[in-house]
């Protein structure tokens, strides 16, 4: 019998109904979908998680300092936390450092935020950054706001801004003035991380390098790895980087907000999931002023 492809959102509902018949679904065995391995590039090593975006199993989200509902404004905080205690809070695959935030006494963390299909921080008037967003069926896309114009953000099930941008298109497009980046500690060399994905769109590539590197080297880097689309995250003493519960790169300081994957071994809360089956039907009503 010829074997067909199973959609993530088709497996989901189909695999529900077989569970309520006490039905078996006879599905292809394959590799994990959350994998973290050491690689080297253009001279330059790295740790990269690949991470399956077309399995069924795999689910991101934002993980908040003391676990909050909000991230960081101006008007109110939560403040900061150690790594290790995001670690062994979330219990996922992979865990790493996202996106910039400030020295000010309130952390402010930069950039919109989605998770979960729900905004973590919403102001209309940020509009510098990239921001990487995961639409139905976990379909990825790169949306520099001040070129592109600002993201649908009711359409996103996962968003994180951070910048500046490092591929567009397959090329390396370094445009950091334009994004409204002026930080030296940014511009400059630095400890750097970087998240993007290949032309087809199904995987995610998560790099933590393992040198300094400038803009340029990281997105030359970015393109030797396979991705046509990749933005540069936060780093410096925020670089992080733990899988299966072990911590691979240790973070020099406590951290605001964190990229966390769920696969097969590291189930996804339930809760978690069961938001998800709620996007996927199109229910939004969560994100407001989109």
């Amino acid at each position: 019998m010829p074997s067909s492809k199973i959609c993530r959102r088709s497996f989901l509902f189909l695999g529900g109904a077989a569970l309520a018949y006490g039905l078996t679904l006879a599905l292809p065995v394959t590799a994990q979908p959350v994998q973290v391995k050491k690689g080297k590039v253009n001279g330059i090593s790295f740790y990269q998680t690949i991470i399956d975006l077309t399995d069924p199993n795999t689910f991101m989200t934002i993980g908040l300092a003391n676990n909050a509902t909000f991230a960081n404004t101006m008007q109110k905080t939560s403040g900061d936390e150690e790594f290790n205690n995001l670690v062994a809070r979330h219990r996922a695959a992979v865990i790493a450092n996202g996106t910039f935030f400030a020295k000010n006494a309130q952390k402010t963390v930069m950039g919109n935020m989605v998770a979960e299909g729900r905004f973590l921080k919403y102001s209309q008037w940020e509009n510098f950054g990239t921001t990487l967003g995961l639409r139905v069926g976990n379909q990825p896309e790169m949306v520099t706001a001040r070129v592109d114009g600002k993201p649908q953000w009711h359409q996103h099930w996962f968003s994180i801004t951070c910048g500046p941008r490092l591929l567009r298109q397959g090329e390396i497009w370094l445009q950091p003035t334009i994004e409204g980046f002026k930080d030296p500690a940014v511009l400059g060399t630095g400890a750097r991380t970087a998240i993007g994905f290949p032309v087809d769109g199904k995987k995610l590539f998560l790099v933590n390098f393992d040198i300094a590197l400038n803009l340029q080297q990281e997105a030359q880097a970015m393109k030797a790895i396979g991705c046509y689309e990749a933005m540069n995250l936060d780093g410096g003493a925020s670089k992080a980087l733990a899988a299966n519960g072990k911590i691979l790169v240790p973070a020099g300081r406590p951290l605001t907000n964190v990229i966390v994957v769920y696969d097969t071994k590291n189930p996804a809360p339930r809760t978690l999931q069961q938001a998800w089956v709620r996007f996927q039907k199109g229910n939004r009503s969560a994100l407001a002023g989109g």
